[in-house]
């Protein structure tokens, strides 16, 4: 079958673990996506003849492109949303993020004295109703804290405010909002902007369930099959490629943060991204494997009871 398209839109989030993963893909490209001049522009890989263009976007508007206009070939979603696109696209089996004992994170302000009990005082947001930021409601950080709240008391609900995942530290610093909900880089560094924890998703969900949270995911285009050589297979494995050279070319993958660091300096701190990296970017990621499929089916199956998101079918992974 020959290739119709031989260029495909590979979309992801603009955290440290998701731009790393495609470099070698698709060459290093500057923040709006063009190729950086010169051989670092250029694939690391042998892409077989085709073409990726990447583009880097809010992964709660990425979750929302993949269940309103599914029109990317290759995108980042939250685990939360696969259950709402499972009739598109197919879970690739590497790309995805697992929190092996940490994750998303609840945080208020240090001197915040209503939650100083920590995790205990999660009840208070209950109670009274305190706003809590939140990153998007399709997001896995976002279905595991309604876990958690509910398990705490189904009958009283949070109140979220979404917002752009960098915009939460700043809300709960101004306390526009009594808590925010973390994801990316935020996870390492709240403590520098003056917040405290009260609850680690990802360690609450080790803890009590049972294994890793899955957090995001990387899909293909089911009819990928049809418009080019060999498929979503194909495809795969070339994602599969690129994740292992941007493990195996570390200093690579920093040196191309440090290019887009931007408003970024935490990607300056060589200590700093490899912790990161080294969290979000593990044995789950370059291939998720039957664990991986089982912690994404029992996460779905709880959230499905819970009535949180639909039935999910088959967890598909090429």
């Amino acid at each position: 079958m020959p290739d119709h398209d031989t260029t495909l839109t590979l979309a992801h989030s603009p955290d440290s673990d998701d731009l790393v993963m495609w470099w070698p893909l698709c060459g290093m490209t500057d923040e709006a996506g063009k190729p950086i001049p010169g051989e670092l522009g250029e694939p690391a890989i042998d892409t077989g003849g085709l073409a990726f263009t990447p583009i880097a976007e809010d992964v709660e508007k990425l979750n929302r492109r993949a269940h309103e206009t599914g029109d990317l070939d290759i995108t980042a979603i939250s685990a939360h949303t696969y259950p709402h696109v499972k009739d598109t696209y197919r879970i690739t089996a590497c790309g995805g993020s697992f929190g092996e004992g940490y994750g998303p994170k609840v945080v208020c302000r240090s001197d915040d004295p209503r939650f100083a009990d920590g995790e205990a005082s999660l009840a208070r947001l209950l109670e009274i109703g305190h706003s809590i930021a939140v990153p998007g409601r399709m997001t896995t950080a976002f279905l595991t804290l309604s876990i958690l709240l509910r398990e705490i008391d189904a009958e009283k609900k949070m109140t979220p405010v979404p917002m752009l995942f960098s915009e939460i530290i700043g809300a709960v610093q101004r306390e526009e909002v009594a808590c925010g909900l973390l994801i990316h880089e935020a996870q390492l560094t709240f403590e520098d902007e003056g917040l405290k924890k009260l609850v680690d998703l990802g360690e609450w969900w080790g803890r009590e369930r049972g294994g890793p949270l899955p957090l995001g995911l990387n899909v293909i285009r089911r009819d990928l099959d049809d418009r080019v050589e060999g498929g979503c297979e194909r495809v795969s494995k070339l994602l599969s490629a690129s994740v292992e050279h941007a493990v195996t070319h570390i200093d690579k993958s920093k040196q191309f943060l440090r290019m887009r660091g931007g408003d970024r300096p935490e990607w300056s701190d060589d200590a700093l991204v490899e912790k990161y990296l080294s969290m979000y970017v593990s044995g789950l990621t370059r291939d998720m494997g039957d664990a991986g499929r089982e912690a994404l089916g029992k996460l779905l199956a709880e959230g499905t009871e819970a009535g949180l998101c639909p039935e999910p079918g088959e967890i598909d992974v090429v």
